[in-house]
């Protein structure tokens, strides 16, 4: 039986909820580029190398933890706002405050401190985004995620075209804006603040189930025992992860034609890993002990799904091909392709981010039509293929196809000083690269959203955004040492190759996330 017409109530709310997530889309994406892209052309800038630059990319760490703390975010509901909104401004003020902070260090004067408070930056991004996503989640009915996901993805983007594009012309000092980068910072820091107003009186409160009725004290607890055994694995992995993993890589290295700062930076990733292999156990085993009931039940509801952790492991592979080819995509075009920053700033930031939204509501669109087990499949093969474009950029170098040449203008909140030339190849690489990319991520926030538990929306949402963000943020100290190990065209080959193992995984599952397509709006 067909469905009955929306009356004109029901067509206003709806497109209200569908503008809601993009407006949230922006808040999500205008900090994401500050510890990372945006971050990246900074020390550029400042004169680091490659690899050291895709180490700092673990300023990202807390985006892969987030579903630790998303707990105490559906347990806890701060006064007056309610649990969302609540959460909402409480992380934006916060974020706003970090931004200043940032904005008040020197990279090089003063890296470690710099990394700090970019960590910080980043947790509070990643517990902006916990929220966000929850209240998208808990906000749009079933039938309205796919186009809501295209419009999330459209404010993100938009977001990331001002942190992450306008910036870099801003802070070009031949032809764009000449700004430094700490007054850039200090400018988004005050966009945070118009971010938690606009929470705070805009947002409609949506009825939120209540969590299993547990003892407050146990979450709190079970929080600071996790906090316990990361530190101590942090503290283990300063201390022994070096030594042992030159016992373990020294035989190898000593007999290779490495240069001795590469063979560090093998040896630091080995550290790494190995820290990993002793935290994340031993931080599992605290959570069991102190009770952390809000979390444990959360991840309980979810690995009791049939299929959940095939699920999990599609959602850690589908993003990363695109993950570990755009991992050092800026400093790869500033350093090793010696583009200017203002050419940059035109074409893979501002371009190349409004092709990515057209590319994510052309997939929005086209779900309609697919359904979201084939858009997976179609879209996921065209973001890997697209990556081969970069191989051939590397290969060719600049000047292979003809370019345009883009006028000077002011517009008052940015302007090019000077007619900037654009480089052909570049220009079609990243049209490709982009639209693939927009369209493979609104199936995939779709995707995620149909997995969520409606009574664990903020815990089960960050579980699975946590393990898709494993790939954007680890990749960056593999992709650096990597990248400089066996040049750029074979690197690029790699992450190409990489959408395979997540196809197969969608084959598998096929019956599974047809499924999902069909199941009934949540109330």
């Amino acid at each position: 039986m067909p469905a009955a017409p929306l009356t004109a109530h029901q067509r206003l709310a709806a497109l209200a909820r569908l503008a809601i997530a993009a407006v949230l889309g922006f808040t999500s994406g205008l900090p994401l580029a500050l510890s990372g892209q945006a971050m990246q052309a900074w020390l550029s800038v400042e004169g680091l190398d490659i690899a050291t630059i895709g180490f700092l990319s673990l300023v990202g760490l807390p985006y892969t933890f987030k579903f630790l703390w998303a707990p105490l975010m559906d347990r806890f509901e701060p006064p007056w706002l309610g649990r969302r909104r609540g959460w909402l401004v409480i992380t934006q003020l916060a974020l706003a405050l970090a931004l200043l902070a940032m904005a008040a260090t020197s990279p090089t004067g003063a890296t470690r401190a710099f990394a700090l408070i970019a960590v910080g930056v980043a947790f509070l991004s990643a517990s902006q985004d916990v929220v966000v996503d929850a209240y998208r989640t808990d906000l749009l009915p079933a039938h309205e995620r796919g186009m809501g996901s295209s419009l999330y993805v459209l404010g993100y983007r938009l977001a990331m075209i001002l942190s992450g594009g306008v910036t870099l012309i801003w802070t070009d000092a031949a032809q764009g804006s000449g700004w430094s980068w700490p007054e850039v910072y200090r400018l988004m820091a005050a966009l945070m603040v118009v971010a938690a107003v606009f929470s705070a009186l805009a947002l409609p409160r949506v009825i939120v189930p209540a969590p299993p009725r547990t003892l407050a004290r146990h979450d709190l607890l079970g929080f600071a025992a996790l906090a316990v055994a990361v530190a101590v694995g942090v503290v283990l992995t300063d201390r022994l992860g070096t030594p042992t993993a030159q016992w373990l890589l020294g035989p190898l290295l000593d007999g290779s034609a490495l240069t001795v700062a590469m063979r560090a930076k093998w040896v630091d990733l080995l550290a790494l890993l190995l820290g990993l292999a002793v935290t994340v156990p031993l931080a599992a085993w605290a959570a069991r002990r102190a009770r952390f009931e809000t979390l444990l039940e959360g991840l309980h509801s979810y690995f009791a799904q049939p299929g959940a952790i095939a699920f999990l492991a599609f959602v850690v592979l589908y993003k990363l091909t695109d993950a570990f080819a755009l991992s050092l995509m800026t400093p790869f075009l500033l350093k090793v392709m010696a583009f200017s920053s203002a050419e940059v700033g035109l074409i893979n930031k501002i371009v190349g981010l409004w092709l990515t939204i057209a590319g994510a509501l052309v997939g929005g669109a086209l779900m309609l039509k697919l359904g979201l087990w084939r858009s997976l499949m179609v879209f996921g093969l065209l973001q890997g293929v697209s990556n081969l474009g970069f191989m051939w950029l590397a290969l060719e170098g600049k000047g292979m196809l003809p370019g345009l040449t883009v006028p000077a203008f002011d517009w008052g909140f940015v302007k090019l000083a000077q007619a900037t030339p654009i480089d052909g190849g570049l220009l079609l690489v990243v049209a490709l690269e982009n639209v693939t990319s927009g369209m493979g991520t609104a199936a995939f926030l779709a995707f995620l959203m149909s997995l969520c538990n409606h009574r664990f929306t903020a815990t089960h949402y960050a579980l699975l955004s946590a393990f898709a963000s494993v790939g954007r943020v680890w990749v960056g100290p593999l992709a650096g040492v990597l990248a400089e190990t066996i040049g750029w065209p074979t690197f690029f080959v790699i992450a190409t190759l990489l959408c395979l193992p997540p196809l197969a995984i969608l084959v598998w599952l096929r019956d599974s996330v047809q499924a999902l397509d069909v199941e009934a709006p949540p109330t």
